[in-house]
């Protein structure tokens, strides 16, 4: 071959190899798997477009394996909690705990449930642990408004949501010791909220000022507020799979909004049914069990337009709805360690449903007056960050 041929040859087969590369490094960019850095002590992400991951049935953790199966009823009105055996759909034990308990709540280490009591109006607010071994309470331990619980991701402290106080305590998670508080002044009944996928902040529902609050958990301070775009009433929070998006329920607005978390922004809103309220995770992380408590009120008569709404994560749109027969009010809960049952307060008809989250059939069981925060036990997961079982 001539030099005089060779050259535009070579030339060419240059240009060529340098524009494929950046395409292949982009290619390779995509196809490489995302790394999160979380904050220092809690557990690494393992699946970081999935989140919910380890909370697959087959992940139960050594710890719960002899814990007994049940779901623990509080019931705000009658001051007691409900142990209901979820194999016979029978309520098998009830004792008093403190006054208006509202959620019963599993430990960052999975050992305890604490039973939240927080004494509305009153000043002897506690906390009630049980032994999810025996299912028995013990010792109460006094805590001032203690509406809901959460738990660092780093499992250092436990987060008293003292809604009455517009304010969030930090306590040791095993004596309830007050460590340090963040005072959320434009925050109006503040009660639920999730967490960022690297555990360096949590969102934070303000359901009387119909607000939402960003707090910055490795500064220990709020960030900003959040006004969504219509009728507002904020409750549940739960994060997307990929740890992007925080879909908040709002009873008043009928459905969730959904958030960038990290610019803290409304990026969408889908409309569910009324009085949208608790938010649970599917087993495999693909679909939203959204329960829409019937009113879009704070307290109501039986019977309203209560449903349960299936939103499938990937489309962000909701694929099926099931109401509740004869009408109800389904509140707070969580989902059975299978997943083939969605156990849900029915806060205004006094009764527990078990809904079948194949066919949507419902049972309902009849317990005590206004039951609240329900939780299922044992659940998969590594560990708890509060409120009736957020496992990751």
């Amino acid at each position: 071959m001539k030099i005089g041929t060779a050259f535009p040859i070579a030339v060419t087969a240059f240009m060529l190899a340098a524009a494929v590369a950046p395409l292949s490094i982009a290619r390779a960019a995509e196809s490489s798997p995302r790394t999160i850095k979380t904050v220092p002590g809690m557990p690494p992400v393992v699946d970081p477009n999935n989140l919910y991951s380890e909370t697959r049935p087959e992940k139960l953790s050594p710890t719960v394996a002899k814990h007994l199966t049940r779901v623990y009823v509080p019931a705000r009105k009658s001051h007691e909690v409900a142990v209901i055996d979820p194999a016979t759909f029978k309520v098998i034990d009830r004792y008093p705990v403190g006054r208006n308990p509202q959620h019963v709540v599993p430990s960052w280490d999975l050992k305890t449930l604490w039973v939240n009591n927080n004494a509305e109006h009153r000043t002897d607010g506690s906390v009630t642990p049980i032994d999810p071994l025996t299912g028995k309470r013990g010792t109460p331990i006094p805590v001032d408004d203690p509406y809901n619980m959460y738990f660092t991701p780093d499992g250092r402290s436990a987060i008293i949501v003292a809604e009455a106080h517009k304010r969030l305590d930090f306590r040791d998670p095993q004596t309830m010791a007050l460590k340090y508080s963040i005072t959320t002044p434009k925050c109006g009944g503040i009660n639920h909220a999730d967490f960022a996928i690297d555990g360096r902040y949590a969102i934070f529902t303000c359901e009387f000022t119909g607000t939402l609050a960003k707090i910055d958990l490795v500064e220990r301070k709020v960030v900003g507020y959040l006004k969504p775009s219509r009728k507002k009433m904020p409750q549940d929070v739960r994060v997307s799979p990929d740890g992007k998006v925080f879909y908040i329920a709002d009873m008043k607005a009928n459905g969730v909004f959904l958030v960038d978390g990290d610019k803290f922004t409304e990026v969408g809103f889908v409309a569910t049914g009324v009085g949208t309220h608790g938010l649970y995770p599917s087993r495999d992380g693909t679909q939203l069990y959204i329960a829409n408590r019937g009113s879009n009120r704070v307290f109501n008569k039986p019977g309203g337009k209560g449903s349960i709404s299936v939103l499938d994560f990937a489309t962000r749109k909701v694929v099926k709805t099931w109401r509740i027969p004869g009408g109800g009010s389904p509140d707070m809960g969580n989902v059975s360690i299978e997943g083939k049952t969605l156990w849900i307060s029915g806060r205004f008809d006094n009764v527990v449903y078990a809904i079948d989250t194949i066919s949507g059939g419902v049972k309902s069981i009849p317990v005590k007056t206004e039951p609240h925060g329900l939780t299922v036990w044992p659940q998969p997961g590594r560990y708890s960050l509060g409120h009736t079982g957020n496992l990751r």
